[in-house]
């Protein structure tokens, strides 16, 4: 696989992600506290973050990275 087929898989797979996520949630299909829900927020965050930083789009990447840590935050809160 290619450094570009990596960063265009990545930006996909989180878009897929974080859609997944949203739509899960808004048909009741999974709870906001679930790990599942931030999971797929995470990672979906992780992936816009590489896919941004490649293709020089910065607010993107300093928006993913508040929604990582809020994710990470929310995993770990929902954890106690």
């Amino acid at each position: 696989m290619t450094l570009k087929t990596f960063i265009d898989f990545s930006g996909w797979t989180a878009a897929a992600l974080i859609l997944g996520a949203y739509a899960l949630l808004s048909f009741g299909k999974i709870q906001a506290r679930s790990p599942v829900y931030q999971w797929m927020n995470i990672v979906g965050a992780a992936g816009f973050i590489i896919n941004c930083s490649a293709n020089g789009a910065w607010p993107s990447v300093a928006l993913n990275i508040v929604w990582l840590v809020i994710g990470f935050y929310a995993l770990r809160r929902n954890a106690r």
